[in-house]
């Protein structure tokens, strides 16, 4: 039986390889094949049956320049990593998910928490050694630890509490929350987290956390907002002490292009118009943004926003008609 059993190992390893090999490059011929397993050219086409009644489309093309090759097939089939190649995929989603691709972030933490439960503790100072070495310029997000985010990624995918300390205020205390997405912004990451001692829902950047750690408790999953809507009206909007509610006269699209997501949530209404809502620490900045799009708007809400913009554009029209002083006359 333990014969059996080794016998059983030494194929399912030679099998895996083979899959390996093939995930290398376009075609192999049977020899070369046999060559890198070591086996005979019968054992590789064995093992070749034995990958096709798995689901792998492998493919043999007969005459010169023939050989197997593994064709596109319906499904992706697990992908064999060798050390080099994990530490790459992983730095690469670290460093380019929060917006490199539009739309990516939440299939790159995915693909990432996936990755994180079976890579090899060796490889894993690599990652954050590279990681750090990894800049951007422009609108990149602020640095933070790769570690932080594949430990939230997992404890959402897992469903377990998590902890870390938040400064709140002047002090730092200890967060205990069911964590439910990580969103990225043009900026920074955020977490989306049942909060337990606030019993509510709370927006974390996670920048700001430290001694971040997951539980092995699960919990059981809540009725949960919109991640990307929620945590994008939090940032744009709920967190300023003037919130505000406008009615531009340009379409949704035209506006995105000159608000940042994390400036304004802008909603579509028709065609041609749409709401925008942001927040500043004051009316004045609010106005001077609104102006700069360049677009006719409608102020819908506050009501004090309407009565400064009078106020301003008085202001701006008296200094428009003022009689510029006379030059003084030249000295005899």
């Amino acid at each position: 039986m333990d014969a059996a059993n080794g016998d059983e190992l030494r194929t399912t390893e030679r099998v895996l390889t083979l899959l390996g090999l093939l995930q290398q490059r376009r075609a192999w011929t049977g020899p070369e094949l046999a060559g890198r397993l070591g086996v005979t050219a019968r054992t590789v086409r064995r093992d070749v049956e034995r990958l096709r009644t798995l689901g792998y489309p492998v493919h043999a093309d007969p005459g010169i320049g023939g050989g197997y090759r593994l064709g596109p097939g319906t499904d992706l089939p697990p992908l064999l990593l060798d050390d080099e190649e994990a530490i790459a995929t992983v730095v690469s989603l670290i460093a380019g998910a929060a917006g490199a691709v539009p739309g990516a972030g939440d299939a790159a933490l995915r693909a990432l928490s996936k990755l994180d439960r079976v890579l090899p503790t060796r490889l894993r100072h690599e990652v954050r050694a590279l990681s750090a070495s990894v800049e951007s310029f422009g609108a990149a997000p602020t640095p933070i630890d790769p570690s932080t985010l594949m430990t939230l990624a997992a404890a959402c995918r897992d469903e377990v509490e998590a902890g870390f300390d938040y400064p709140s205020g002047t002090a730092v205390r200890r967060r205990r929350v069911e964590p439910y997405r990580l969103v990225a912004s043009d900026r920074r990451w955020y977490l989306l987290a049942y909060d337990l001692d606030r019993d509510d829902w709370r927006t974390f950047r996670v920048d700001r956390m430290t001694d971040v750690a997951a539980r092995t408790w699960r919990y059981h999953p809540r009725s949960a907002p919109d991640a990307a809507a929620y945590v994008q009206e939090g940032v744009a909007n709920r967190v300023y002490p003037h919130r505000v509610r406008l009615l531009v006269h340009a379409s949704a699209d035209t506006v995105r292009t000159r608000i940042s997501a994390s400036a304004a949530v802008v909603r579509p209404r028709g065609n041609e118009r749409c709401e925008v809502l942001s927040g500043a620490g004051s009316l004045d900045a609010i106005l001077l943004h609104v102006v700069m799009l360049g677009h006719d708007f409608e102020i819908l809400d506050p009501p004090e926003l309407a009565t400064r913009a009078r106020a301003l554009a008085q202001k701006l029209l008296s200094v428009g008609t003022a009689t510029p002083p006379a030059e003084d006359a030249p000295a005899p």
